[in-house]
């Protein structure tokens, strides 16, 4: 969250006072903070109540004795900051995060140069026939569809993985620090937790499945012969999985390995697969 600048000449005003020495400071700053906190500034706001703690410092010594309620009201400012900052990175539907926090992640996931530092496993899905759901049953059941995928997908993530939605029906899982092979399962997983959900429970006839495309990037340390392959690129390559995936009869995942394209679980047995490609993918 960026600091906001102040809007009013009220407030202007008091952070020219602030920088006079003189009596009443602190109860000052205690207002201009509150004044600040009314209109979401909570960063600017937890400034002046650290202002104001550290003039309660200087003036009782080295054993000072601070406020509760101050202590108190700056406690209450860090938490309301996080919490708006939390909010301003989740999907106000689904809850999942949003678009803004993954880009965030993945930025952090990479290095500067794009190499990746640890294995990284990004899964692109997409709700199956997502339309005729919101064409058969309505938009304010196909709303609950999609808070429902997410509980699903988000059950049994490593510690550190997450479900981001990426856009109307389609949904990012990030999982950093597996390998290959237990990405393919864990995916694989939160797509059977999908098909075998209980739809019917929520609207007779109703039958929800996804589809996914993953995309793998190992270590750099182990494949020093590969060129880096940056977020987007990866995300890019789990997009054109996806497609295969849909290409090959949905309600699959498709990922790579030995340079071929496959598809996970049940879905290897029963299909062919429709590979397409993806420029710069090797």
């Amino acid at each position: 969250m960026t600091a906001l600048r102040p809007e009013t000449a009220e407030i202007q005003q008091a952070d020219v006072s602030v920088d006079k020495q003189g009596p009443g400071l602190v109860g000052l700053h205690e207002s201009i903070a509150t004044l600040l906190a009314s209109r979401g500034q909570w960063r600017q706001a937890y400034q002046h109540l650290r202002s104001a703690l550290a003039l309660v410092h200087a003036d009782q010594g080295e054993e000072p004795h601070v406020p509760e309620q101050l202590r108190r009201e700056v406690e209450l400012l860090r938490r309301e900051h996080a919490e708006a900052r939390e909010q301003s990175l989740r999907d106000s539907l689904t809850d999942s995060y949003n678009r803004r926090y993954l880009d965030q992640r993945l930025m952090d996931l990479v290095t500067e140069h794009g190499a990746c530092r640890h294995g990284l496993a990004i899964a692109l899905m997409d709700l199956d026939w997502f339309k005729q759901v919101n064409d058969t049953f309505g938009h304010i059941l196909g709303d609950r569809v999609l808070q429902r995928v997410v509980e699903l997908l988000q059950h049994g993530l490593p510690e550190d993985g997450f479900c981001a939605r990426y856009g109307g029906e389609e949904f990012v899982l990030v999982l950093p620090r597996v390998d290959a092979s237990r990405a393919v399962e864990i995916v694989e997983a939160a797509r059977e937790r999908v098909e075998r959900h209980p739809w019917q429970e929520i609207a007779p006839g109703l039958r929800v499945t996804v589809s996914a495309g993953l995309a793998y990037e190992p270590p750099a340390d182990e494949a020093p012969e590969r060129p880096p392959v940056g977020a987007e690129q990866q995300l890019l390559r789990a997009d054109s999985l996806l497609y295969t995936a849909k290409q090959s009869g949905r309600n699959a995942v498709a990922y790579r390995a030995d340079g071929r394209v496959r598809l996970a679980g049940a879905a290897a047995g029963r299909r062919a697969v429709t590979e397409t490609r993806v420029l710069g993918y090797y």
